[in-house]
């Protein structure tokens, strides 16, 4: 049948089994959203107040649901303000399609009107991306599109359409979704080898990553742990991957985790490293990282072997086939004697009460026990998001919404009205700092036009926590802007948006407001008042390794 390129767009959105589209209009994009007004119900459009925003919530829909997320945006400015969402899914491997729209093709190099090269300035934060030089080729580029975002490591992928493509008439003939690229498979005698050297391990330890989450391992790593006798530490990006509370698990591991997992990672004999990369807020020194441990890195994608830490054995491939396999193989071991040693490392940290102020710890354990298992916790970026790591229990898959590899302020709102859409009968919780929801707070309009009822905690301490912490470690308390005297009244803000707004002044406000909280059917936003003199312990100092460990400092 003939459609022009606006109805094949939303067609093969259609095959690609899309529900939800995040984005923001705009000239060049102007006929796709025509086209789709004309399908009613068959997509849920999510108008964000700006179009990070709409990035962020493709991405967050994508890690809560496991499919990805789809952004539109139009030329210029709404295609650029995409791109620190589009690097955040980048450095964390989210599948994500940004679809995009340019100017006219006879225009296109004229510095034409919100003209931009949103290829050449995304190259370096997609798998890859597209400009459509003909509209027979669009609905080919679209699948293919599909395909790479989730094939092996997943991530962003943008196309980019000129305005007078998305108009002219071509065939088209449906297709059946696309699925992904089967993944490598290791050579078996590297299998071999992996399996003798687990059955001689003695003190293993399984560093989980963000991989173990993207690949959907679910309880075969669980299966494996247990039949290997083996315990596990989680990096931020991996927590929920392994529940929280089994026996087995240690806690974090990195920069602020817990002491007993860096410890147990230092005196290991064997690593196996699902889905991780050995980030510099775990590895630290890296060439003291493991010291006395053979690696086994299990990995999908090639380019993470040996790049930041050597490995003596390499596994690449999907850790949902290779763990299975290897649960199989490997003979059922027993380290009682290595878990009891660990057990020796166990240093039991209480975050500080500082007065009458909120205590970090107190507010998100109280959140944790009022919510169910299978809640969705979203952060920005910031103490509240290492607090978060350290006292909350995740204890399944995909219920940590979180920028790990970027670091993006301001990408919590976004998230969880994504994670939110793309799971509506969960609850969802946002972690946020006052300076983060500082940036991105617009979409209080978003929440509120959509009636999103995410619950919203502001960790109010007034100042740029994380960054004023650094200062008084490293640059002898020179608060150099750290300390913006904001004068928001965020409840007020809130209300003036249409989202109910509540405020925790100590520790003995908590129960009651969460009560009120979680029984309001709509967004809520809640400021907590912590002091600025919380700090996020414990710490390893950059470049250091778990016997550097900063445990307290005023």
């Amino acid at each position: 049948m003939k459609l022009n390129g606006s109805q094949i767009v939303l067609e093969v959105l259609k095959e690609q089994e899309v529900d939800t589209i995040f984005g923001y209009p705009g000239g060049t994009i102007l006929n796709i959203f025509d086209e789709l007004y004309k399908y009613g119900d068959t997509f849920k459009h999510i108008l964000t107040a700006h179009e990070q925003a709409a990035a962020h919530a493709a991405d967050g829909y994508a890690r809560a649901t496991g499919k990805v997320g789809v952004c539109f945006a139009t030329s210029g400015p709404g295609a650029t303000n995409l791109v620190t969402g589009i690097a955040t899914a980048y450095m964390d491997s989210i599948p994500v399609v940004a679809i995009t729209c340019n100017y006219a093709t006879s225009g296109l190099g004229r510095d034409s009107f919100q003209e931009v090269d949103i290829c050449g300035i995304t190259m370096p934060v997609t798998k890859h991306n597209f400009q459509v030089e003909r509209v027979e080729d669009l609905a080919d580029t679209i699948r293919r599109a599909f395909r790479i975002a989730q094939s092996g490591r997943k991530g962003p992928v943008l196309i980019d359409i000129p305005k007078d493509i998305t108009a002219a008439v071509c065939d088209y003939e449906k297709q059946d979704k696309v699925l992904p690229d089967a993944p490598k498979r290791p050579k078996h005698s590297c299998f071999e080898r992996a399996v003798e050297l687990l059955n001689n391990a003695k003190k293993p330890v399984i560093y989980c990553g963000g991989g173990a989450v993207s690949s959907n391992v679910g309880d075969d790593l669980i299966k494996f742990a247990e039949k290997i006798d083996c315990p596990v530490v989680s990096s931020l990006m991996g927590l929920g991957a392994f529940p929280y509370e089994h026996p087995l698990h240690l806690g974090l591991i990195g920069m602020h985790g817990h002491y007993q997992c860096n410890k147990a990672a230092h005196d290991c004999d064997v690593l196996i490293v699902c889905g991780a990369r050995f980030s510099d807020r775990v590895a630290g020194n890296r060439a003291q990282f493991a010291p006395n441990a053979e690696i086994l890195h299990i990995d999908i994608d090639a380019a993470e072997m040996d790049k930041n830490v050597p490995s003596n054995y390499h596994l690449r491939g999907d850790l949902a086939e290779m763990l299975p396999e290897l649960t199989e193989a490997v003979n059922k071991l027993d380290h009682t004697e290595w878990k009891s040693e660990i057990a020796s490392f166990t240093r039991p940290f209480k975050q500080l009460q500082i007065g009458d102020y909120v205590n970090p710890q107190t507010l998100i354990e109280k959140i944790d026990a009022a919510t169910a298992e299978d809640t969705i916790v979203v952060t920005d970026v910031g103490q509240h998001q290492l607090w978060a790591a350290q006292f909350y229990k995740f204890r399944h898959p995909r219920t940590l919404l979180s920028s790990g590899g970027l670091g993006t302020m301001g990408y919590s709102m976004g998230a969880a009205i994504g994670g939110q859409m793309g799971c509506p009968d969960k609850t969802v919780v946002m972690f946020v700092g006052d300076g983060g929801f500082h940036m991105n707070l617009a979409e209080l309009a978003t929440m509120a036009s959509y009636n999103v009822p995410v619950k919203m905690f502001i960790m109010n301490n007034e100042v740029l926590g994380m960054v004023r912490q650094w200062q008084k470690l490293f640059y002898e308390n020179r608060f150099s802007d750290t300390d913006p005297h904001r004068a928001t009244d965020f409840v007020k803000v809130a209300e003036a948006f249409g989202v109910k707004g509540l405020r925790i002044n100590t520790n003995d406000d908590i129960d009651a407001v969460l009560k009120e909280t979680f029984e309001f059917q709509g967004p809520v936003l809640v400021d907590c008042r912590i002091s600025k003199d919380s700090n996020v312990l414990p710490m390893i100092p950059p470049g250091g390794t778990h016997t550097d460990i900063i445990e307290e400092f005023n």
